[in-house]
């Protein structure tokens, strides 16, 4: 694997955030009267832009989104950012990457702010270069926007960069930058989700991803 940088998604990717999500997205719900299912109907919501997700799971407008937003963002930055758990192997693929010399970045839809609270309560701050996410106000939601916006603020160049998630917006953004992608079968994308966007590789377990880096 020739590349010199790497861009990994967080949620999925890196951790399972599904506890703190679902049981947000759950509490969110709660707030503006509509029945929450349990919460494994609500996995869906790991991954994809938070807004987006509210209104095209539950048909709602804009502004009634930002509410479920809100609500979600009562709980979770509370509690549900801490209801997360670092993949088993993730620690020591990091520390190899970092061991060759490569450079790393996290590349979420997530709010920065958040995301750099759970780099830095996990300990996976350290690993990283900078961490890039969306703003509170939606700013860089989109993959694509982001990882164009990540690109030129740390100035790769897009055939030394790999872009590294478990949905399909990750390698959709990567596409639209021009950069190559893998996809990992570990996280919350399902194989057919993933196969169907064509990623330069795809990895079934963290195993194989860790073992390619290592050829």
């Amino acid at each position: 694997m020739h590349y010199q940088n790497l861009l990994f998604d967080l949620d999925g990717t890196l951790t399972d955030p599904r506890e703190g999500i679902t049981r947000s997205v759950q509490h969110a719900l709660v707030r503006l009267g509509i029945e929450a299912p349990d919460l494994a109907s609500l996995e869906h919501f790991i991954g994809p832009p938070l807004l987006q997700c509210f209104m095209h799971s539950y048909d709602l407008d804009e502004a009634t989104a930002w509410q479920a937003v809100g609500h979600y963002r009562e709980r979770f930055a509370a509690v549900g950012l801490y209801e997360n758990r670092v993949f088993d192997g993730i620690a020591a693929l990091l520390e190899a990457l970092n061991g060759q010399g490569r450079r790393l970045y996290i590349a979420t839809s997530k709010p920065t702010l958040f995301a750099e609270r759970i780099a830095a309560h996990f300990a996976l701050a350290r690993h990283f270069q900078a961490i890039h996410g969306s703003e509170l106000d939606g700013t860089r939601t989109d993959k694509a926007e982001l990882i164009g916006h990540l690109l030129a603020e740390e100035g790769l160049a897009a055939r030394d960069t790999l872009m590294i998630g478990d949905r399909k917006h990750d390698l959709i953004g990567a596409r639209r930058n021009g950069l190559d992608a893998a996809a990992v079968g570990y996280g919350f994308g399902s194989a057919e989700e993933l196969q169907a966007e064509a990623p330069t590789y795809h990895f079934a377990t963290l195993g194989d991803l860790r073992r390619a880096f290592a050829a």
